[in-house]
C-alpha cells in the first residue's frame, strides 16, 4: 500500500521534482526551492524513511523509492515532470526514468552512481565497514536497524548496468563536483552510456548544489530552459 510522502511545494508551471540524498530530507535543496520556484512548480520530496516521510513496511531500496515516486506522481496527477536528483536521489531518478521514461521531461543527475564501485574507495570502505557493523548491531538493537538500512543503500544499491542506459532517450544533464566522492571516470561512464546527455563538472565536492548553488542553479536552469547545448564535457570553475 502506498505511503504518504511529505513534500514542500512552491511556484507554478512545469513540475520540477527534487530528490535529496541518503539520510537527508528536502531541506537540502534550500537554495534550489526558492530559486527554481520563479520558473517552475517545484516539489521537494522527503524519501520514504527520511525527513517527515514514514518508513512504511515496503523494502528500503532505491527501486522501491522509485515506485514511491511513481505513486506520488499518480496521486498528485503529475503526468510528466523534470526530475533533479542528488546522490541517492539521483539514483532514484535514474531508476525511475529507466522504468517510466514517459513520466520524465528532463533529467538532472547530480553525483549519482550505478553501483558501489563508482564511489571512491576512501569513502566506500568506511561505509562498508559501518554497514557490516550495523547489520550485527541490528540483530540486538532495533534502533540500529535504521542505520543498517541507510548504509545498505550505499552498499547494495542501485546496481544499474551501464548497457541499460542506452535505451533511455530522455534529455539528461549529468553534473558532479571536480572533487566528488563519485569517481570522475564513473560519472563519465554514466554520461557516455546515456545517448542524449550533457556532462558538466563544477569546481567543488559532492555537495555542489549546496556549496556552489549559484553556479549549480545557473547551469541547471540553462539546461531546463533549453539554452545549454549537449556537449561532451565541460568544467566550470
Amino acid at each position: 500500500m502506498p505511503i504518504q510522502l511529505f513534500y514542500e511545494e512552491k511556484g507554478s508551471g512545469e513540475p520540477l521534482i527534487l530528490l535529496h540524498g541518503n539520510g537527508e530530507d528536502h531541506t537540502y535543496f534550500a537554495h534550489q526551492i526558492e530559486f527554481f520556484a520563479r520558473y517552475f512548480r517545484v516539489i521537494a520530496i522527503d524519501t520514504r524513511g527520511h525527513g517527515a516521510s514514514p518508513r512504511g513496511q515496503a523494502p528500503f531500496t532505491i527501486r522501491q523509492f522509485a515506485e514511491d515516486l511513481h505513486d506520488f506522481m499518480n496521486e498528485h496527477q503529475i503526468g510528466r515532470a523534470h526530475i533533479l536528483g542528488f546522490s541517492d536521489g539521483g539514483n532514484i531518478a535514474l531508476v525511475f526514468a529507466l522504468k517510466y521514461p514517459g513520466h520524465v521531461n528532463k533529467l538532472i543527475l547530480n553525483g549519482a552512481n550505478l553501483n558501489a564501485k563508482g564511489v571512491k574507495r576512501s569513502i566506500q570502505i568506511p561505509i562498508e565497514i559501518g554497514y557490516r557493523m550495523a547489520v550485527i548491531a541490528a540483530k540486538k538493537d532495533k534502533n540500529a536497524k535504521k542505520k543498517e538500512e541507510m548504509l545498505g543503500l550505499m552498499v547494495n544499491d542501485p546496481n544499474v548496468v551501464p548497457e541499460e542506459l542506452a535505451e533511455l532517450s530522455v534529455r539528461t544533464l549529468v553534473i558532479a563536483g571536480t572533487r566528488d566522492m563519485i569517481k570522475a571516470s564513473h560519472t563519465r561512464l554514466i554520461h557516455r552510456s546515456l545517448p542524449n546527455s550533457a556532462l558538466v563538472f563544477l569546481k567543488g565536492d559532492h555537495f555542489i548544489a549546496n556549496k556552489q548553488w549559484e553556479k549549480f542553479n545557473t547551469v541547471v536552469l540553462k539546461f531546463l530552459k533549453g539554452k545549454r547545448k549537449i556537449v561532451n564535457e565541460e568544467t566550470i570553475k
